[in-house]
């Protein structure tokens, strides 16, 4: 099943949704998304599709579109075709914990797996410094930890991402996911350890 699938199942058995849309410029992106359940109502413009376009200007792209079509929308979720463990509970417990909130945003976080106070790059030169020598001597389990975009969803209210208002601010609500249903995907790696983690995650029925 191609991976922009698993978005669009897991949007369309949540429930939650008027209409599931893929914002896209490429052909053959919009034939595979139609024969899985997803509308197409526009092509994106090209110059919101190159690499260098944040999320935002794309989904107030879409906002726009629709109300330049006499289509209001309160709520918007816009959801990474690169997300293959999504899960439609997943969408839906977001969205409640966003009006339950009331923020204006609502998106994916999982925890580093160490500190990141502890976190070490390597030089031109190949040697190792840290990135905060001030936390040498700390122990691991006295640190604070720290979460990153999971990378899964963005729930929010339009007029928030029509304002392009900072989504990481307080004017956010972290929906709080477990590791071992986080994997980015930007390289070859990255496409391999989320095989191996959907075979894992299906063997024990953690994904339906």
């Amino acid at each position: 099943m191609p991976i922009i699938a698993y978005s669009i199942k897991a949007a369309i058995e949540s429930n939650c949704f008027d209409k599931v849309i893929v914002s896209t410029d490429d052909e053959e992106i919009a034939r595979v998304s139609k024969d899985h359940g997803a509308e197409i109502p526009f092509i994106r413009p090209k110059e919101l599709s190159n690499d260098y376009v944040g999320i935002s200007p794309v989904i107030k792209h879409a906002i726009e579109w629709f109300e330049g079509n006499d289509i209001t929308i309160k709520h918007v979720c816009c959801l990474y075709a690169t997300a293959p463990f999504i899960q439609s509970k997943t969408i839906s417990n977001a969205y409640l914990q966003l009006i339950d909130s009331e923020a204006n945003y609502c998106f994916s976080v999982t925890s580093f797996p160490f500190p990141i106070q502890r976190s070490i790059k390597i030089t031109s030169q190949n040697r190792v410094n840290m990135f905060y020598p001030e936390y040498f001597n700390s122990r691991s389990q006295d640190l604070e930890e720290a979460y990153h975009d999971a990378g899964q969803f963005y729930w929010g209210d339009s007029n928030a991402f029509k304002e392009e208002l900072p989504l990481f601010s307080e004017l956010t609500t972290p929906y709080l996911l477990p590791r071992f249903l986080v994997q980015d995907i930007d390289t070859t790696e990255d496409w391999i350890r989320a095989e191996v983690m959907y075979k894992v995650l299906k063997k024990t029925k953690i994904l339906p």
